[in-house]
């Protein structure tokens, strides 16, 4: 008989910066003390060093700077069945370890089971599928952000996949891992799933809000070229024209943001390919 997920099997890769106190932990469990929970934290500074004086609490101080290396860094040295993506600003809710395992129990061959942030204000940071779905489509898996994610880490390290490093903050192009990471999964048959429920609360902007319109696309010619072989010129179109229908781009930009996304498309030939 399968042996089911217990909650001590989980545990959270933060990723973090130039920290010398844990004391920013507080704030993302407000309900528990953290040392009630395994975390791994990956601190990235050329020159403070962050410790811990809580077994439950293992630290990497990392010179070597970038949100996916980051990300893969953790992966490495994880130990947890079940693992979290966290960023050092989310705040999580009381009882997202139990809708966790939950979840990974009821879906164990998921390699990924995605959940729902909310802001600030307590509604949903974006739309989110209306049932739980045990497969993700193209759409999804592009509106996917890190802090949604939990990871079945035996079957992550049967399929092989890792953080693209040429994506993310400190990237090449500074967004867009989650969708390659997600896509690379999905090229190897590997179960994509999505629970609406409520894990943790995100109260900043993401990266993409913070980005102009005409460096998003740049990125986002980068990300199709990388994870899309055929049909690139469809799925350009289709977020354009969902830009436009959204009014994130006026028609007067058309021209320039497809050659933007051109831009991108050829700067990420040039990397993989030597085009």
């Amino acid at each position: 008989m399968k042996k089911s997920f217990v909650e001590n099997d989980i545990e959270i890769l933060v990723a973090t910066m130039n920290r010398t106190s844990l004391d920013f932990l507080s704030k993302m469990f407000p309900f528990k003390h953290f040392s009630n929970y395994n975390i791994l934290i990956v601190n990235q500074s050329k020159t403070n060093v962050l410790s811990s004086d809580y077994p439950s609490i293992r630290i990497i101080n990392a010179d070597d700077l970038g949100l996916s290396k980051s990300r893969n860094l953790a992966l490495l040295n994880a130990v947890g069945k079940i693992l979290i993506i966290a960023d050092d600003d989310v705040v999580y809710q009381r009882d997202f370890s139990e809708k966790i395992i939950a979840a990974h129990n009821k879906l164990d061959r998921a390699t990924i089971i995605n959940f729902c942030v909310i802001n600030k204000s307590g509604n949903y940071l974006k739309k989110y599928p209306s049932n739980s779905k045990k497969q993700l489509n193209t759409f999804d898996i592009f509106n996917t952000s890190s802090i949604e994610m939990t990871i079945n880490k035996e079957r992550l390290d049967l399929a092989e996949i890792r953080f693209d490093e040429n994506f993310g903050l400190g990237g090449i192009f500074e967004m867009g891992e989650e969708a390659i990471f997600l896509f690379d999964l999905k090229h190897k048959n590997q179960q994509i799933s999505f629970e609406n429920q409520i894990l943790v609360k995100h109260e900043d902007l993401t990266t993409s809000n913070k980005i102009d319109v005409f460096h998003k696309y740049y990125i986002y010619g980068a990300i199709l070229t990388r994870i899309i072989k055929i049909n690139y010129a469809y799925w350009l179109i289709i977020k354009l024209l969902f830009d436009l229908k959204q009014k994130k781009i006026k028609l007067s930009s058309f021209f320039k943001v497809i050659n933007s996304a051109k831009n991108g498309r050829e700067k990420t030939q040039s990397i993989y390919y030597g085009k």
